[in-house]
């Protein structure tokens, strides 16, 4: 099946993951010893991955292509769509093929799958809780170096919306911007001047406010304000600009953070502190 998405190579993704857990390309210096030397080259496995929580799915196209790269005959069915929510026991795929391949590519598969659908799992935890409000749910960049752009694919599948991909997608004035700048006004002043389109400040003192909006702020990140200086900072802004509240939410204070108003409310531990999906591969012979 084909699988893309945005500033991610598939096949480099593949290669390179394979690569460190064989030492190397295989075939050229790169080998699984375990199936090497316990596993007949003609013999064949058939599989089923399966959950063992209750999910919401992510990355099985991935599996998909980690098995087929070292098993391009490989027969593969995946059984739940991407972003669908399971209970524990169901089955995810059922494949059959070359048991070597298949075994060398298990834990790669594997890996992939249960971070994903870690992340997804605990986004839609969140997204639900906020469900009913006008508040959207947005990622971070806090993300493992290399797999951003998996890790926010997967907070999409949960539920979430994608804030800022990287540095050069919009301009974010923290607190160490402004103070090498010499106050908030003049920081936002600078980027407005420079052409950017998208200016997101943060101010963590409702005294903030004022002096980024009169200077041309697009976005106010609201940063770590309890829930009655954040209802505050909502009605000040008084929709001029979208809000967003950041810092320190958790799954049992997201709602009464929601009901305040803001447009928005990041996450960082959706990508940060997701845990591992339970998620198996039982083989048997054919």
């Amino acid at each position: 099946m084909t699988f893309s998405l945005p500033h991610f190579d598939l096949s480099a993704f593949i290669a390179s993951t394979l690569a460190e857990d064989l030492g190397g390309p295989l075939g050229a210096g790169g080998r699984d010893v375990t199936s090497e030397s316990v596993i007949p080259a003609d013999a064949r496995f058939s599989g089923v991955m399966d959950s063992r929580d209750a999910v919401t799915v992510a990355g099985l196209p991935l599996a998909d292509a980690f098995f087929r790269a070292l098993d391009p005959t490989v027969e593969i069915t995946i059984l739940v769509g991407e972003g669908e929510s399971v209970p524990a026991g169901t089955d995810l795929m059922r494949l059959s093929g070359n048991a070597r391949a298949l075994l060398t590519a298990e834990r790669s598969a594997l890996n992939t799958v249960q971070h994903l659908t870690g992340i997804a799992t605990m986004t839609r935890d969140y997204v639900a809780k906020i469900a009913g409000t006008s508040a959207t749910l947005l990622d971070t960049r806090k993300t493992i170096p290399g797999l951003r752009v998996l890790e926010k694919y997967a907070t999409r599948q949960g539920g979430a919306t994608n804030h800022r991909m990287g540095l050069y997608d919009a301009a974010m004035i923290k607190d160490n911007h402004v103070a090498v700048a010499g106050g908030i006004g003049e920081a936002v002043r600078r980027a407005v001047a420079a052409g950017v389109e998208r200016i997101i400040v943060e101010v963590d003192r409702i005294d903030q406010i004022e002096p980024a909006l009169a200077a041309g702020a697009t976005h106010l990140l609201l940063d770590n304000m309890a829930v009655s200086t954040l209802r505050g900072a909502v009605t000040l802004v008084g929709g001029r600009v979208p809000t967003e509240a950041s810092g320190g939410v958790r799954l049992e204070t997201i709602r009464a953070i929601a009901e305040t108003g803001v447009t928005y409310i990041s996450v960082g531990r959706l990508t940060q502190s997701a845990p591992a999906a339970d998620i198996g591969l039982d083989f048997a012979t054919e």
